[in-house]
């Protein structure tokens, strides 16, 4: 049966009010990557031609290093994100993506949690694990050689990462965390994201790195 518009008019101007409180609760996505260039990002001197750009894609080819997110600024940090990146990966690589870290022009990266990336390298933490704190052991939750969609969400101290949809960690730091031996900075805080070249057999590519701030 058809309303009047007289009892019409208070659900729509409810509607129209619920719509603009979820647009001020809501951060736009910010794209990391303009696949053109490496603009915005910022190599370690270890092999800072490890990181490249072709075809729209960030590839990573051999080397050893890390490639930072600096943004426009040069002072990149982020809290609370939901991170999202399409990877791809190639027989024997070995990568990972850093967040609440910093920049470092060489060595591993002191600060923040590395989420894995390896299918077939012959260490045993694979894709979609939180390295060292959560891993996924022996099978990777995707293969080589297709496009995957790689997740990761910081809110508090709760961390969630998932691989095409399929969630493989959910981890709460606890108040009194202990960081695993020899990783002191494995915390959570704040910080930006790095990509890793592990070794020279590394072969890894990334594109549409987005993240949305979680207000």
């Amino acid at each position: 049966m058809n309303r009047p518009a007289l009892f019409r008019l208070p659900l729509i101007a409810a509607l129209a009010t619920a719509v603009v409180a979820c647009a001020q609760n809501a951060s736009p996505a910010e794209v990391l990557f303009d696949g053109k260039s490496l603009a915005g990002w910022k190599a370690s001197s270890e092999d800072p031609g490890s990181f490249k750009v072709a075809d729209g894609v960030l590839q990573v080819r051999g080397g050893k290093g890390h490639l930072f997110y600096v943004g426009k600024d040069g002072a990149a940090d982020f809290r609370n994100f939901d991170f999202s990146a399409k990877v791809r990966t190639y027989e024997g690589a070995n990568s990972g993506l850093y967040f609440h870290t910093k920049f470092e022009d060489k060595g591993w990266p002191y600060a923040g949690y590395e989420c894995q990336v390896n299918a077939t390298h012959k260490d045993n933490k694979k894709t979609g694990g939180l390295y060292a704190v959560q891993d996924v052991l022996n099978t990777p939750a995707a293969p080589d050689g297709e496009w995957f969609d790689y997740r990761i969400r910081v809110e508090g101290k709760r961390v969630q990462i998932w691989i095409n949809g399929r969630q493989t960690v959910d981890f709460t730091e606890p108040t009194d965390w202990t960081p695993p031996k020899g990783m002191p900075g494995r915390r959570l805080g704040s910080g930006t994201f790095a990509i890793q070249a592990h070794d020279p057999g590394c072969r890894v590519d990334f594109k549409d790195i987005r993240v949305t701030r979680l207000r």
